[in-house]
């Protein structure tokens, strides 16, 4: 299993094999392109040399703010989102003992339940917990029970409507074209 959703080599490896990475990327993929999204953790880790939950968290607010403040900023909105990251990452501490992979592997949860964990998460809504499951799903080798259903339509087997379905320049370029048109159908209907 290999993810090919920014572009870049390294920051594509450390979302493949950090499921902090990954979950931090999905939390940063809002109001800005999809590859600075999850391009944000690696330069968060190569920032602050911090790459787990429990560092993040008890990271300096304002050490962490310049981290994510530094250009290029890992987002558009740095105050926001590093606010956000790090009560990400104080929850997972908390609830999960740091370990952001028990969200789908603890007591070997399915899809609903993965669905249910997620919405429960600090900046994960609806829509974002059902992208981030039918990731898992498509890419990251989870297999429980009823993922796709609890997905949605983002669950499709062969749609191109989110960083789940990314697995190619290709397949970017779908996902574009799908966001696109869904963006140019909302302003119609509005």
């Amino acid at each position: 299993m290999a993810l090919h959703i920014t572009g870049d080599p390294d920051a594509d490896a450390l979302l493949t094999e950090n499921p902090l990475a990954l979950l931090v990327g999905m939390l940063l993929d809002q109001q800005v392109p999809m590859e600075t999204a999850f391009a944000g953790p690696l330069k968060i880790q190569q920032r602050t040399g911090a790459a787990d939950a429990a560092a993040i968290a008890a990271m300096d607010p304002d050490v962490f703010l310049e981290a994510v403040k530094q250009t290029p900023a890992v987002h558009r909105f740095p105050g926001s989102m590093a606010a956000r990251v790090q009560t990400l990452c104080q929850e997972l501490v908390d609830a999960w003992g740091g370990d952001a992979a028990a969200l789908w592997t603890q007591g070997d949860p399915d899809g609903p339940e993965v669905l249910r964990r997620l919405k429960k998460l600090p900046g994960f809504g609806e829509q974002k917990a059902k992208i981030f499951l039918a990731l898992l799903g498509k890419q990251y080798g989870f297999t429980g029970d009823g993922w796709r259903e609890a997905a949605g339509a983002y669950g499709e087997e062969g749609s191109f409507r989110s960083v789940a379905d990314i697995v190619s320049p290709e397949s970017l370029t779908k996902v574009r074209e799908h966001k696109k048109a869904m963006k140019a159908a909302a302003k119609a209907a509005s």
